[in-house]
């Protein structure tokens, strides 16, 4: 038995539940780089777990070199994850409030994004600022530990921006 073919009126796109943004209670957490300790120590459990076979498989034609190469790979790859685990100790709402006092003038709309620095992968919160005119005069970009809160670097330069006026 056939089904009758839908018609375009009939089909609809919709989300899946876990992306739907009317279904979010409360505020977005942004999650923490300690969880790269995870990933770490498994890599770290797995190298070691591989030179564990090596040794005792000595002299089988299954196991070479390569797999004692691999687990040393894997071992520099899992002490990587480990000092790269930082606390996020600052969020992004501390982030802005530290980058609205360092431009100096009085902020409108705010953006803040993470972004790692340095071989360490030192969580940096990027904000982007434009003073609370209309059109802004003023715009800012500040870059804030998010592990100590310290100011990192900040530019503030006035508003290049063409704003059309639309009434």
């Amino acid at each position: 038995m056939n089904q009758p073919a839908e018609t375009d009126a009939q089909q609809r796109d919709s989300l899946p539940a876990d992306l739907d943004p009317s279904a979010l209670v409360g505020p977005y957490i942004f999650p923490d780089n300690n969880r790269r300790r995870i990933p770490g120590i498994i890599y770290l459990v797995l190298a070691a777990i591989t030179v564990g076979g090596v040794l005792l498989a000595d002299g089988s034609p299954l196991v070479n070199n390569g797999l004692l190469l691999g687990s040393a790979a894997l071992a520099l790859v899992g002490l990587y994850h480990l000092q790269g685990a930082w606390t996020l100790k600052v969020d992004d709402a501390d982030a802005l409030v530290a980058a609205n006092r360092a431009v100096g003038f009085p902020v409108g709309h705010a953006s803040a994004q993470m972004a790692w620095r340095g071989l360490r992968s030192r969580p940096t919160w990027r904000i982007l600022l434009y003073s609370n005119e209309s059109p802004p005069e003023k715009r800012g970009l500040v870059f804030i530990d998010g592990v100590d809160g310290e100011i990192v670097a900040q530019y503030v330069e006035e508003n290049p921006e063409e704003w059309a006026n639309e009434s």
